[in-house]
């Protein structure tokens, strides 16, 4: 069954551009071009992803990104102007999976989105059987790709929880930003360090006690991050 895409963009000729694009990839997708639509289709319809313009009238992509994260961990690539660099930081730190800045190409686009799909299927294949992951008081449940922290369930994006996996995986090992960037995004994004900062920034507001002074997610000054035994 095609993955289903949702643009959310007010510029119907981009919208119609991006449309035939991801149509002509095999992709089945929703339109919508304001915030209200986009939340209404994401309840309904429950797409695989979304391309989500920064840049909308009313109700813009950053408000829009904020209610999606209220309800759901679906992927989120932010649409951002060119040279508008605050734009793309600003995405990641409210919760987008990776963001595209426009004017962009065809194959870079559907770059993006087939490897944000690829990392949002977190959980299909994981064994019945799988552990539970253990940190002190934060427990994996591998098989449910669930969090929990003191007991409470914590909401992750699919490339959160990918990051944490690999921490949880090589307890004690110190993983440089080249590897994480490999193994959680893909090698395309092997020099996007900023990437990889927002997303253990992101990780350490909801996991640590006082993320200043992280427990499970700790900085070796350079050479890379890791979980200490």
């Amino acid at each position: 069954m095609a993955e289903i895409v949702l643009t959310v963009d007010d510029e119907p000729r981009f919208v119609r551009l991006i449309e035939a694009n991801l149509l002509s990839a095999g992709y089945h997708v929703l339109t919508a071009n304001n915030g209200p639509e986009a939340l209404e289709l994401i309840v309904a319809k429950k797409p695989n992803l979304v391309l989500l313009d920064v840049m909308m009238p009313e109700m813009d992509g950053f408000e829009v990104l904020d209610r999606i994260r209220e309800f759901s961990n679906v992927p989120v690539i932010m649409l951002t102007a060119k040279g508008e660099e605050m734009d793309r930081v600003e995405g990641l730190n409210r919760g987008a999976d990776d963001y595209v800045v426009k004017p962009f190409s065809a194959n870079e686009l559907l770059a993006r989105v087939r490897a944000v799909i690829r990392r949002s299927v977190v959980s299909s294949t994981a064994p019945k059987d799988s552990p539970q992951l253990h940190h002190g008081d934060l427990v994996i449940d591998v098989a449910k790709a669930e969090v929990t922290l003191k007991g409470q369930p914590i909401l992750l994006s699919a490339t959160e929880y990918r990051l944490l996996l690999q921490f949880a995986h090589n307890l004690g090992e110190t993983l440089t930003a080249e590897y994480l960037l490999i193994n959680v995004w893909g090698d395309e994004y092997a020099e996007d360090k900023e990437i990889l900062w927002v997303c253990i920034s992101r990780l350490r507001q909801k996991l640590e006690d006082d993320p200043k002074k992280p427990e499970h997610i700790v900085t070796r000054s350079g050479v890379g991050y890791l979980m200490p035994v």
